[in-house]
């Protein structure tokens, strides 16, 4: 519901005024969330600087294929481009703002997706996000799933192995799914700079 409101907000307002009221949503959110707010209002601004980017690129391939998500300075880049040189300059910028300490790639060269494929990773999404919400003793506010393909990529902060593991577990028990990539920090992992 967040998400549609913010995305609403930005179809009737500029991008500062909806960069201002997503990192305002962000920090709501961040009170049950292992990163602080003050790195969670970062990291949405850092997101927006992103599609800021992308949109001057004048690149609608990189605005309707890449999917960004940042965390800690993080940014993930999932989804389908249709050439190596969109997939080069989604990478590219997204180094660009301030902050940004690790650029994570997976993005894919390919045809264009069907509504079926896009429907299929939507649903498999929206069932690893339930399966996780549901789970005993996994803090879902702490993990970002996307899904492009059957492959679901997680991204997050975890308490521990045993959590990453029952979330790992979870996703790949969903039908569609054809792996589960990994990308989450341990919440005392020594590289995380909080």
């Amino acid at each position: 519901m967040r998400l549609f409101l913010i995305l609403s907000i930005l179809c009737l307002t500029s991008c500062v005024e909806t960069a201002v009221v997503a990192a305002t949503a962000a920090t709501g959110a961040v009170v049950a969330q292992e990163r602080s707010a003050g790195q969670a209002v970062d990291d949405t601004a850092m997101f927006w600087e992103i599609k800021h980017l992308y949109l001057n690129k004048n690149a609608q391939d990189l605005l309707a294929g890449v999917n960004v998500k940042v965390i800690e300075g993080r940014v993930h880049l999932t989804g389908k481009v249709d050439s190596a040189e969109a997939r080069i300059d989604a990478v590219r910028l997204a180094w660009q703002p301030k902050g940004v300490k690790e650029v994570i790639n997976d993005i894919e060269i390919n045809s264009k997706k069907t509504i079926k494929e896009l429907f299929q990773s939507n649903w498999i999404a929206g069932q690893v996000r339930t399966k996780i919400l549901f789970a005993k003793d996994v803090k879902s506010v702490n993990y970002s799933i996307d899904v492009v393909e059957g492959v679901v990529y997680l991204m997050g902060i975890a308490q521990d192995a045993e959590e990453l593991n029952k979330v790992t577990s979870l996703a790949s028990t969903v039908k569609g799914v054809k792996r589960v990539v990994s990308h989450v920090y341990f919440k005392n992992d020594p590289g995380r700079d909080v």
